[in-house]
């Protein structure tokens, strides 16, 4: 577990969402499995580019795929327990973007988690790196959150 003056807190994140666990979900040991982390973490990504209109997976003519990922874990989370997943964006460059989630355990003010995805927005057709396009960028700058 991780020293608590380094987890992130709730004002850390631009936008949230509520995800549900799941019966299978706990591990042996009664509590998340570490895959599943990763799993809500791509939930409340992609979940948040549909829900903006920035993706869909299956016509979207660019999209991005993950190049990287990584996960500091501070708390256990274990079934019922309600997770709402912080968002926020780290970097922006000219075709990628850090997206970096933390999972709060029911009203907790800090993470049991915080993770990043970075992706590379590709052609569908080439499947080779493209500039981010206007609209995404724009939203993803509204993603941005200073952390002192």
């Amino acid at each position: 577990m991780s020293d608590k003056s380094q987890i992130a807190i709730r004002a850390d994140y631009a936008e949230f969402c509520t995800l549900e666990t799941r019966w299978n979900d706990n591990d042996i040991y009664g509590h998340m499995n570490n895959v599943v982390h990763y799993s809500l973490f791509d939930t409340a990504v992609n979940g948040w580019l549909i829900k903006q209109g920035l993706l869909d997976p299956l016509k979207s003519e660019t999209y991005g795929i993950v190049v990287e990922t990584g996960c500091k874990y501070h708390a256990e989370m274990a079934f019922p327990d309600r997770v709402t997943a912080g968002l926020r964006v780290s970097k922006l460059g000219r075709s990628s973007v850090r997206f970096e989630v933390a999972l709060f355990r029911n009203d907790e003010e800090t993470a049991s988690a915080e993770g990043f995805f970075t992706h590379v927005y590709v052609s569908r057709q080439t499947h080779r790196p493209l500039p981010i396009e206007d609209k995404r960028r724009t939203a993803f700058q509204r993603l941005i959150k200073k952390v002192d």
